[in-house]
């Protein structure tokens, strides 16, 4: 048998991995810039992390929701008090798409509507509904078409009024940065926008915080920057730091019934464990604070060469737009100087590194990327 060939591969096997750095199967170092997607929040095999996951092994793995689990509730404390949700309540799965498609679900089931709005260029996920409101054709199948999602100019104001004068809306999903998209901003009038409207028409804000949440930005959501709350927040990605987590946060005024979400995975004791090695550690280390000061240094140095197009994103969640005749600058950063940068198209590269980033290693990927811009 041999693998299902959906991913273009760099022809690089890497083996181990501590902090920022990783290495490959040579014993060659390569600067992770990029996370794994995002997914490397407090990096690559840290202490706390590898004791949390050992220690929980040590005692049980997995059993599944049909029992009092504690730690579950252990993570929900530690969620609340961190992201400053207190009031809301967690319901845990296993990855963000999943956790979209929960919450576009539960929307659904809280108002009887049908209609979800999302916006060009937005990415949610590959499962059924999350895909749906993707929107990126090469990957919806004809089974996942529905007439029941609108999709909408990115942040217009007045399509988004129009929009539910002439529909009936159970939802509106956004991302509070656009990673795929191209690390596209959501303005913060445009968010406040969204909840007045879905506050007057009895419709749910979905923060999609998959990518752009978990302290990325330097606030615990990127949506936060707006001021207003979502009645739901997905997340996944840095919750785990590589263990495969997911979950929505749900506003208090969504109650649950026994049977309208469920999983077989979601919330065993192994994620619960990753889940809080990761809180821990974004509080005791101060990540947030470290997040806004790492990144807010590389966008304005960034911001400084003449090369680059445009620099968008806030922390650590950062797109470089480069004219078309540097498209090659992801490729010569990875072949030539061992980094690991992500990409968006046309021509934009993206960085989400992990949230302890230190100021020696944001340098060494600038002189990098100068040294590839001046080639």
């Amino acid at each position: 048998m041999k693998l299902f060939d959906v991913y273009p591969i760099n022809p690089i096997n890497i083996v181990r991995g501590q902090g920022s750095l990783v290495y490959d199967a040579h014993d060659t170092e390569y600067l992770d810039m990029y996370g794994g997607h995002a997914v490397i929040s407090i990096g690559h095999t840290h202490p706390n992390y590898v004791k949390r996951l050992e220690d929980q092994l040590h005692k049980l793995g997995f059993y599944s929701n049909s029992i009092e689990i504690p730690i579950q509730k252990e993570l929900a404390q530690k969620l609340g008090k961190v992201s400053g949700k207190e009031d809301y309540q967690l319901f845990l799965c296993n990855s963000g798409a999943e956790a979209n498609e929960n919450a576009l679900k539960l929307a659904s089931f809280y108002n009887g509507k049908k209609k979800v709005i999302a916006f060009s260029k937005s990415f949610h996920g590959r499962t059924s509904l999350a895909v749906a409101v993707t929107d990126n054709p090469k990957i919806v199948a004809p089974i996942n078409e529905t007439d029941n999602v609108i999709f909408l100019p990115w942040a217009d104001e007045a399509a988004l009024e129009e929009a539910f004068k002439n529909n009936e809306i159970t939802s509106v999903i956004i991302e509070g940065i656009q990673g795929v998209g191209g690390i596209q901003v959501a303005p913060e009038g445009f968010l406040q926008k969204i909840r007045s409207l879905c506050d007057e028409y009895n419709a749910v804000f979905i923060a999609d915080s998959v990518q752009c949440g978990y302290g990325r930005t330097g606030k615990f959501f990127s949506h936060d920057f707006a001021g207003v709350n979502a009645d739901i927040y997905s997340m996944a990605k840095g919750m785990g730091n590589g263990f495969p987590v997911g979950g929505i946060i749900i506003s208090p005024k969504i109650q649950p019934v026994y049977g309208m979400l469920g999983t077989t995975f979601g919330g065993n004791h192994l994620a619960c464990a990753a889940g809080l090695a990761v809180l821990e550690t974004m509080e005791q280390d101060n990540l947030l604070q470290n997040a806004a000061e790492v990144g807010g240094y590389l966008i304005k140095e960034l911001n400084k060469l003449e090369q680059v197009k445009e620099v968008r994103g806030r922390g650590l969640m950062i797109g470089i737009e480069l004219p078309e005749e540097l498209a090659h600058a992801r490729k010569e950063l990875l072949n030539k100087h061992h980094i690991f940068t992500g990409e968006a198209k046309p021509n934009v590269i993206r960085l989400l590194p992990a949230l302890n980033l230190t100021k020696a290693h944001a340098d060494r990927f600038l002189e990098a990327f100068v040294n590839v811009l001046n080639q």
